[in-house]
C-alpha cells in the first residue's frame, strides 16, 4: 500500500471567485516541518498568532476547483464555516492514525480489523 500524502476535500459552502464561480473541491497535501515552523517567521503571524491558519492553509491546499493559485487572500475570503472545515481537516489528516488490529473470531474464525484507539486514551487517564 502506497502512503498517501494527499486527500481529497470538499467545502460546505465554497470560494466564490471574483468572476462570481463556485469552487468547492479541492486538495490538501499532509504538512511537512517547514510547512508549520515557516510561517512563524511571518510578519503577520507575529503580529497576530490567529494569522498562522491562513498562511499554513496556503501552503498545504494544492488544488481548489480551477483557481490557478491559492494564496492568502483566497484563504481570508472563505467563508468561516469553510474555514472551519479546513481546520479540522487539516487536523484529522495530519494526526498520527492509532493502528487497527486484524484479528479473527476464536469460534466462527471471521477476520476483522479492531480499532484500538481507545487504548491510547486508556494510557492517559
Amino acid at each position: 500500500m502506497a502512503f498517501k500524502t494527499e486527500y481529497e476535500f470538499e467545502l460546505p459552502r465554497g470560494y466564490v471567485d471574483d468572476n462570481g464561480t463556485l469552487h468547492k473541491r479541492g486538495i490538501m497535501r499532509l504538512a511537512t516541518a517547514a510547512d508549520e515552523i515557516l510561517p512563524m517567521r511571518d510578519q503577520r503571524v507575529q503580529q497576530n498568532p490567529g494569522y498562522l491558519t491562513i498562511i499554513l492553509l496556503t501552503r498545504v491546499i494544492t488544488t481548489l476547483g480551477e483557481l490557478r493559485a491559492i494564496d492568502t487572500r483566497v484563504i481570508e475570503k472563505l467563508f468561516t464555516a469553510d474555514l472551519a472545515f479546513l481546520q479540522n481537516f487539516y487536523r484529522e489528516i495530519n494526526e498520527m492514525e492509532v493502528p487497527k488490529v486484524h484479528t479473527a473470531c476464536p469460534k466462527c474464525e471471521h477476520e476483522f480489523e479492531v480499532d484500538v484507539s481507545f487504548i491510547a486514551g486508556m494510557e492517559e487517564a
